[in-house]
């Protein structure tokens, strides 16, 4: 059997955002799933990713800098991403700067309740069939 396939999640750190990532790692067992908070990225971390997902509490956080910049330079179309918050304008912001990669994004994860979003975030990958299964 080979390796995993490799999922990359890159979130703002804040305490919200971290637990729905670990949501999402637990549901992708078929990957080896890293969990980075942007501003520790590696732009080679995300090249190496089939999958990644992108998720922040609030509009442009200072820590997206360097992936803002990174996203507006290459190219992702055959990478699945997924695009996650509690809140609602920073879905739009990671949209808006995922476009120029051309990463293959669709409806973004919007959890209103941070406590309470496994289900959520199960029905969220399934229909979206962001693994692929």
């Amino acid at each position: 059997m080979g390796a995993k396939q490799k999922a990359l999640i890159i979130t703002d750190g804040t305490e919200s955002i971290m637990s729905i990532a670990k949501t999402i790692s637990d549901e992708l067992a078929d990957f080896s799933v890293s969990i980075c908070p942007a501003e520790n990225l590696d732009g080679t971390d995300l090249l190496s990713a089939e999958l990644f997902f992108l998720g922040c509490e609030n509009s442009g956080p200072s820590s997206f800098a360097y992936i803002e910049e990174m996203l507006s330079h290459i190219n992702l179309a055959s990478r699945k991403c997924g695009v996650f918050s509690v809140n609602e304008k920073p879905l739009e912001y990671l949209r808006c700067i995922l476009k120029d990669s051309e990463a293959d994004f669709g409806e973004p994860l919007f959890i209103t309740d941070a406590n309470n979003h496994a289900d959520n975030v199960k029905a969220w990958i399934r229909e979206k069939s962001l693994t692929g299964r």
